[in-house]
């Protein structure tokens, strides 16, 4: 059994995915970060031989879909987010996990994602049984998946600068000072602002994520929101 790892926030109004306002409003917004929540706890669930974690912050009885949301973590560990920066949440988060489910190779994921599938998934973990850890590049330069097989490499996180533009090349470096050489996964989209929430939303007609986008106001023409 291979531990999928979920780093979330709650997607409280006014909290999450403000880049996206305007055209959306802090409670559309915050309707989108729910809907990519959603879809992305749904994929997990439907990866085989995994255990789902979720590395959480915020208060989800306060959260858009805070019902919806609650019900899909049935069955879930959960463990807090703990750290005063992003990179120490993120690396204590492989940590924790680590503790929680020792010997087990750890896949993290985060909520910018709602495009990925159990067939993403699955391959990823796939290429982590045969690689001492994976990395998922994203194209505005971050990440958007890390696999390591010992969860202690994780620490190398801690004096990396997210959410810049060259945030993956500074994670890989640090991996790699450690002596850790990442497989490479396929290049992914960060849902961060608007155009790239259309992009991502195009491509997923009928989810959650697809139809929080759209009303806000865009519209399907020639199979692509604008």
């Amino acid at each position: 059994m291979n531990v999928l790892l979920l780093v979330a926030k709650a997607p409280v109004r006014g909290l999450v995915k403000t880049r996206l306002c305007p055209p959306a409003d802090a409670t559309e917004a915050a309707r989108i970060a729910a809907a990519a929540l959603l879809d992305t706890l749904a994929a997990v669930r439907a990866t085989a031989s995994t255990i789902p974690v979720l590395a959480h912050t915020g208060r989800f009885a306060d959260a858009e879909s805070g019902a919806e949301l609650t019900a899909a973590l049935t069955g879930w560990h959960l463990i807090p987010q703990r750290g005063d920066t992003f990179a120490d949440r993120l690396a204590n988060a492989h940590a924790d996990t680590g503790t929680a489910f020792p010997g087990r190779p750890v896949l993290q994921i985060g909520m910018d994602t709602p495009q990925v599938t159990p067939v993403l998934l699955t391959a990823a973990l796939e290429r982590l049984a045969e690689h001492e850890a994976v990395f998922g590049p994203a194209l505005d330069g971050g990440w958007w998946a890390l696999g390591l097989r010992d969860p202690a490499n994780g620490s190398a996180l801690r004096d990396v600068p997210m959410s810049t533009g060259d945030t993956g090349r500074r994670t890989l470096a640090a991996l790699r000072g450690r002596g850790v050489r990442p497989a490479i996964l396929s290049v992914q989209r960060d849902v961060d602002d608007w155009p790239t929430a259309l992009a991502v939303a195009a491509d997923l007609p009928g989810t959650r994520f697809a139809d929080a986008v759209a009303s806000v106001g865009g519209q399907l023409v020639s199979g692509r929101l604008r």
